[in-house]
């Protein structure tokens, strides 16, 4: 028998959204990433650590017509970035509301050492904050 595959770090996350660019805005905005290239109707973004990309659905004939995410279907059920400590989590709990994102609040999941604060894209996509308890 075969060893397993040896894998390392993810090395990007690709989105299908609505619209493009207004998803770019609010993962640049809310989120830091930063602009690398557009390319077709797609563009990938990075926060230094992760690459994303995002574009509209591969073959648009299958696209559902005002379709949202729904983290019930087979696929992503959310994409989680880490913060560095518990006070960053705080300190995206106010922008989000500067920025009228509703949120949950910072629940600590002790089992895992962690604490999560979760919000959503424009798309409905579960985004999920997390930091280290302690």
């Amino acid at each position: 028998m075969s060893e397993a595959i040896k894998t390392g770090g993810v090395h990007h996350v690709a989105l299908t959204v609505s619209d493009v660019r207004r998803s770019q805005a609010f993962y640049t905005e809310v989120l830091g990433f930063k602009h690398l290239v557009d390319f077709g109707p797609r563009v990938l973004m990075q926060n230094g650590s992760v690459v994303l990309g995002m574009g509209p659905a591969p073959d648009p004939s299958q696209a559902i017509a005002g379709d949202r995410f729904n983290e019930n279907r087979i696929g992503l059920d959310h994409l989680s970035l880490s913060v560095e400590k518990m006070a960053d989590l705080e300190a995206a709990v106010r922008l989000l509301d500067e920025r009228g994102v509703a949120h949950g609040t910072v629940n600590a999941l002790d089992a895992f050492g962690i604490a999560v604060l979760a919000f959503r894209d424009p798309d409905n996509i579960q985004v999920e904050l997390t930091a280290p308890i302690g």
